[in-house]
C-alpha cells in the first residue's frame, strides 16, 4: 500500500525564493499547456505532450523532466471532465520524481532542481515519517502552505497478511456519538460540537467586524477546526482498529456514499450535519486497519438504525427518541448507537459461497452469513 509522508523543507532564504519562483513558472507553464489543450480539444498526456513540449520548454526555460511533469498535471486535471478548462494558481502543488529530487535520509538532507539550479538543503520531520521515507517511490508534490515549503511524498508501505478473525465489531456513525460499536463503547460528539459552536461563533462575530485586525485574526485561526477535525479522527480510527486487532474481529462500517444528497435536515442542523468528515475518518479506518491486517467490510446502511437485532423489525416508531431505541415489537431496548452498530454488525457476517475463498484469506469459516456485502479492503476484493 502506499502512504503520504510529510517533510518540511528548511530553505534558506535565496532558496526560498528559488522554490517559490519554481512553482511560479512551473504553474505558468501548465497554464499555457492548458491553454493550447482546450484550443485544440487536446487532453490525453502523450498527444499533449506532441503538441506542447518543445514549446513550453522554450518559453519558459524549464528542463525536459519538468515540462514532462507540467503535462502530466495538466492531463490530470482534465481527467475528471473536460466541460471547462483548467486553470492552474501560481503557488499550486507541482509533482518531482527521481530525476529532479533525490534524498539522502542519513543527512537529513535532499537534492532539488529549481530554477535557480540544483539546491541541497536540509529537511525536518517526525521518526514515523523518516521511517515511512525508507519506502520513498514514485512523485514527491512540492508545496507552499503560508510561506513554508513541504514535500507530500509517496511511499511504498509492506502490507501484513490478514489476520484470522473470529468474528466482526460494527461500527456506527453519527453526530452525536462520532462512533460507536457493537461492543456498547464509543466515542461522544459533545466536545467537538462544543469546539464546532466556538469557532463558528468566533468567525461570525470577526466577519461581522470586518476591520483589518479581525481579517488577521481570521487568516490566523484558519484551518485550526480542520487540523482538530484531523486529529481526532486519527485518535478515533486508531483505537477502533486497535480494539478489532486485538479481539481478532474484522471490522463493519456504513457504505455511506451521497448520503449529503440522500438525507435532508432542518436548516438549523445542516451546519452540524456537515460539518464532521465522516469519509476522513473511514479513510483513516480503512487504511490502518490495512496495516494491521484487519479486514474492513461496508455495508448497506439501510434501516440499521430502525431494526431490532431481536426479531427483525423494522418500524420507525421503533426509534423513541434519537438516544433510545425500543421496539415496538418484542420491546427490546438499547442506546440507538449501539443498537445500529450491531445491525451493521450481522449484516457484515460472510456468505456461505465466499467461505472457502475468505479461509484461505485468514478468515475462519465458522463466521456468518450475510446480504448486500461491500468489501473495501484490497484482501477481500482479490478473493472476490
Amino acid at each position: 500500500m502506499k502512504l503520504i509522508a510529510q517533510v518540511k523543507l528548511l530553505p534558506t532564504p535565496e532558496q526560498a525564493q528559488a522554490l517559490r519562483k519554481t512553482l511560479e513558472v512551473a504553474n505558468a507553464a501548465c497554464n499555457y499547456i492548458s491553454d493550447q489543450a482546450w484550443e485544440s480539444q487536446t487532453f490525453r498526456q502523450f498527444p499533449l505532450h506532441k503538441l506542447t513540449y518543445y514549446s513550453v520548454k522554450e518559453i519558459f526555460d524549464l528542463t525536459a523532466q519538468m515540462v514532462v511533469r507540467a503535462i502530466s498535471k495538466v492531463a490530470d486535471a482534465y481527467k475528471l471532465d473536460r466541460k471547462a478548462k483548467r486553470t492552474f494558481k501560481p503557488h499550486g502543488a507541482i509533482a518531482f520524481d527521481n530525476r529532479i529530487l533525490t534524498y539522502k535520509l542519513d543527512r537529513m538532507e535532499l537534492n532539488i532542481w529549481t530554477v535557480a539550479g540544483r539546491q541541497k538543503m536540509s529537511f525536518a520531520c517526525g521518526k514515523r515519517q523518516l521511517e515511512l521515507l525508507k519506502g520513498q517511490h514514485g512523485e514527491s508534490d512540492l508545496c507552499m502552505v503560508k510561506g513554508r515549503f513541504y514535500l507530500m511524498v509517496a511511499c511504498d508501505v509492506e502490507t501484513p497478511k490478514p489476520i484470522d478473525v473470529e468474528g466482526v465489531l460494527g461500527i456506527d456513525l453519527g453526530i452525536v456519538n462520532i462512533a460507536s460499536d457493537s461492543d456498547g463503547g464509543g466515542f461522544s460528539g459533545a466536545s467537538i460540537e462544543e469546539h464546532r459552536r466556538k469557532f463558528e461563533h468566533r468567525r461570525r462575530n470577526l466577519q461581522r467586524n470586518g476591520s483589518k485586525s479581525a481579517r488577521r485574526k481570521l487568516k490566523k485561526i484558519s484551518g485550526k477546526q480542520a487540523r482538530f477535525q484531523k486529529i481526532t479522527n486519527h485518535t478515533i480510527s486508531k483505537a477502533i482498529v486497535q480494539i478489532a486487532y486485538d479481539t481478532h474481529r474484522a471490522i463493519a462500517l456504513e457504505e455511506l456514499g451521497g448520503i449529503r444528497e440522500r438525507v435532508t435536515v432542518r436548516r438549523k442542523q445542516r451546519a452540524r450535519h456537515a460539518n464532521w468528515s465522516f469519509f476522513q475518518l473511514r479513510q483513516y479506518i480503512s487504511y490502518k486497519a490495512e496495516r494491521m491486517g484487519v479486514p474492513v467490510i461496508f455495508v448497506d446502511p439501510r434501516n440499521t438504525s430502525r431494526t431490532c437485532p431481536e426479531c427483525g423489525c423494522v418500524d420507525k416508531a421503533n426509534r423513541k427518541t434519537q438516544s433510545i431505541f425500543l421496539c415496538v415489537q418484542c420491546g427490546f431496548s438499547a442506546p440507538a448507537d449501539t443498537n445500529a452498530s450491531r445491525n451493521i454488525r450481522d449484516r457484515a457476517v460472510v456468505n456461505l459461497p465466499l467461505i472457502s475463498a475468505l479461509t484461505g484469506l485468514g478468515i475462519k469459516a465458522s463466521a456468518f452469513w450475510c446480504e448486500d456485502v461491500y468489501f473495501s479492503s484490497s484482501s477481500f476484493t482479490s478473493a472476490i
